[in-house]
């Protein structure tokens, strides 16, 4: 009758691990050991064949690099009231031509448009606008 022996489980092994720490595998036969000058008369068939070279294997082909996501950047700010009326404005605008946007994406394309501009048709965008307080509204 073999018995199993079962190794000792300390507390961090759990689970799954501590099963396969608890059954432990025979230990197979030690292989003979033969003397230096018992290796030069055993016959041709007991000495170990060194496995054949693999032949070396195919490069493989490259992915394409995938194009990282850009870092999105999460932001809030006050605009007059007005303004914010024509964003919604702009917004059916693109919904009736069969391009609903949100509002993230008409700012986005706004910015587009003003790093397109030259400089006089920027300046000039930017004395449209009036500056306003920042921070949160009263009230």
């Amino acid at each position: 009758m073999a018995s199993t022996t079962k190794a000792p489980v300390s507390r961090k092994q759990t689970g799954a691990s501590a099963k396969k720490a608890a059954v432990k595998k025979p230990a197979a036969a030690p292989a003979p050991v033969q003397s230096a000058g018992s290796a030069k008369t055993a016959s041709p068939s007991a000495r170990v064949k060194k496995p054949a070279a693999k032949p070396a294997p195919a490069p493989k082909a490259e992915k394409p690099a995938k194009a990282k996501k850009p870092k999105l950047v999460r932001d809030s700010f006050t605009i007059p009231k007005a303004e914010y009326v024509v964003l919604d404005e702009l917004k059916q605008r693109a919904t009736q031509l069969a391009r609903p946007i949100k509002k993230s994406e008409l700012l986005r394309a706004g910015i587009k448009a003003l790093a397109a501009m030259n400089d006089t048709g920027f300046l000039a965008a930017l004395d449209q606008v009036p500056a306003i307080k920042t921070g949160r509204p009263a009230g």
